[in-house]
């Protein structure tokens, strides 16, 4: 139609992996009408990012063709580039530039006229609220900020089209917020959005979808024709002798459960069509209404059989872990870089087997905290002590206790997974049988046998997270960081993650973490939310829930309990803001 901004037409694109051939997309054929969000969605390795860069000119099909704004790209790129808006994964910000001189930068790469230039910064920091940081340095700037600066970069020329690909990955709920605003007060102006996204409460708030999936379009339409057809499947169960992962894994082996997912007090379940709550003693049901996880979870694990590790024979009934012994011990933690005080007196216990969750913004000092309990940062003061042993003064002792799973992949992309396994095993100190030991049980327990030989670079990335797992736990540490390890990656996988996950903690692990999924947080024992570099709020997920609420939020969700309190305290730099 005249009328599209983009479509494509039997498009197939394949790239080469060693010697390894991968379709990225498989006869795509779709059409975007013009003035809409559209919302691109799929599990890892659905083609997602290929499609976007196909869409931008950036890559040519083999077969089939793609039209941008009514060019047809492999003729017309260079006049697509002119009217568009792209902003990849990884915006490439110069960080030692400031914000002004980034705009400048991308001024003059887009050739903007320098006569336009002013009226327009003026117009993007003030949409991106940062007009008050034009002298900071871009590697200063907190996550969301860092990613506002991106699209305004990608905004200098008003484009008809604007390409997002995945630009809340990594970002705290309020700087979500934030960018959506911006989406959608671009599309009141009449620009055209095609944005993919791991968070499913995102994908609601498109006008159209498209699901990707190996390549292909599984199903196309508005929010409401996919969570339409799973009116009645969805109920709440609640169980108040029994902890809510207890009860999750409990629902996981029941054939009618599709999917379970922790919320407030209750277990979320998709139901199988046609069928009731299952009769289990204790628990009791309540209706919910479906949403577009659920939707996601029916069309992407249809006649898929999760694989669900076991819990520990007999999982600890809920507050059992009130009795565990402590195995890490937090007083007065400081942490000061030069005149910035980035860590403030953090203080807090966690006990064995507990899952506990460090929560923030962007720029709280929660990475910062976590980087001194791994032993990857000293800290300026305080008292650091892991499985009896004090960080500060034996930290080779305190780290054997140690695993760790990274925000950003951190293994070597250019080595194959047996050889990341063999040599990380080394580095643990793993010798003879026990190390032949270890590196089978990785390999069967992560399923990585159909990709030994494959470089770690190359892999999907549920399967990344599968290997770092996997990297973390060879040497059977007492404690297991997780620091935003599921940044980016899809439902589906984050769901097989935290399964996993409870199957360690029932059995012992610690665990801590970090996370700007929500829903993920709900998982946690206990968890602290830093603001500023305090400490703002500790306890359980519903302790730390019922201190935001008010007339306006009398049952706060953890989102919105993180964006009530975090703004109440920060209210004074996030107006300056």
């Amino acid at each position: 139609m005249a009328d599209d901004v983009l479509r494509f037409r039997d498009v197939v694109k394949g790239f080469q992996s060693g010697a390894q051939p991968i379709v990225a997309l498989d006869g795509l054929s779709f059409s975007l009408a013009r003035g809409r969000i559209t919302g691109l969605i799929g599990p890892d390795g659905a083609g997602k990012t290929t499609l976007m860069r196909l869409a931008a000119g950036l890559l040519l099909p083999e077969r089939g063709e793609v039209i941008t704004l009514g060019q047809e790209t492999r003729r017309g790129a260079r006049a697509v580039h002119g009217r568009i808006g792209y902003m990849p994964q990884r915006f490439g910000l110069y960080e030692d530039l400031t914000v002004q001189e980034n705009l400048d930068l991308y001024a003059d790469l887009q050739g903007l006229a320098r006569e336009a230039r002013q009226t327009r910064y003026d117009e993007l920091l003030r949409l991106t609220a940062l007009g008050p940081f034009g002298k900071r340095q871009a590697g200063r700037l907190s996550g969301g900020m860092k990613q506002k600066l991106g699209l305004a970069c990608a905004l200098l020329r008003v484009p008809e089209l604007l390409l997002l690909d995945e630009p809340t990955v990594g970002v705290d709920p309020i700087s979500r917020r934030e960018l959506w605003a911006i989406v959608v007060a671009l599309r009141a102006e009449g620009v055209s959005v095609l944005i993919s996204t791991a968070y499913m409460d995102e994908a609601e708030r498109c006008d159209e979808i498209l699901l990707l999936n190996q390549g292909r379009l599984l199903a196309e339409g508005t929010p409401t024709t996919f969570i339409a057809p799973l009116a009645g499947r969805c109920f709440a169960g609640h169980d108040p002798q029994r902890s809510r992962r207890a009860l999750q894994q409990t629902l996981y082996a029941e054939e009618t459960v599709l999917e379970a997912r922790i919320e407030t007090d209750s277990v979320r379940v998709l139901l199988s069509p046609g069928v009731r709550p299952p009769a289990i003693a204790g628990v009791t049901w309540e209706a919910r209404d479906a949403d577009f996880a659920d939707a996601f979870f029916e069309r992407l694990a249809a006649g898929k059989t999760a694989r669900r590790p076991p819990m520990a024979a007999n999982p600890p009934p809920a507050g059992a872990g009130e009795r565990a012994e402590i195995v890490l011990s937090v007083r007065g933690l400081n942490r000061v870089f030069g005149s910035f005080h980035a860590v403030k007196d953090v203080t807090f216990a966690v006990r064995k087997g507990e899952v506990f969750g460090l929560l923030g913004a962007n720029g709280a000092g929660k990475s910062t905290t976590f980087r001194m309990l791994c032993g990857l940062l000293p800290a300026s003061s305080g008292i650091l002590q892991v499985a009896g042993q004090d960080l500060r003064t034996a930290p080779a002792e305190a780290r054997r206790n140690i695993g760790y799973v990274a925000q950003k992949f951190s293994l070597y992309a250019n080595l194959s997974v047996d050889q990341n396994l063999a040599f990380f095993a080394a580095a643990y100190g793993l010798r003879g049988k026990r190390k032949r030991e270890r590196l089978a049980w990785a390999e069967e327990e992560f399923e990585l046998a159909p990709y030994r030989a494959m470089n770690a670079g190359d892999l999907p990335l549920g399967y990344k997270q599968r290997l770092a797992l996997a990297v973390a736990l060879l040497h059977e540490p007492a404690i297991l960081f997780l620091d935003e390890a599921t940044s980016g990656v899809d439902p589906l996988a984050r769901s097989e993650f935290w399964q996993r996950i409870n199957h360690y903690s029932a059995a012992g692990t610690t665990v801590l973490v970090t996370t700007h999924f929500m829903d993920e947080a709900e998982y946690c024992d206990h968890l602290i939310l830093m603001s500023l570099g305090e400490v703002l709020a500790a306890g359980t997920p519903g302790e730390v829930r019922a201190k935001a609420k008010s007339a306006s939020l009398p049952a706060p969700s953890m989102e919105e309990a993180f964006i009530a309190l975090i703004e109440q305290n920060e209210a004074k730099i996030r107006r300056a803001a």
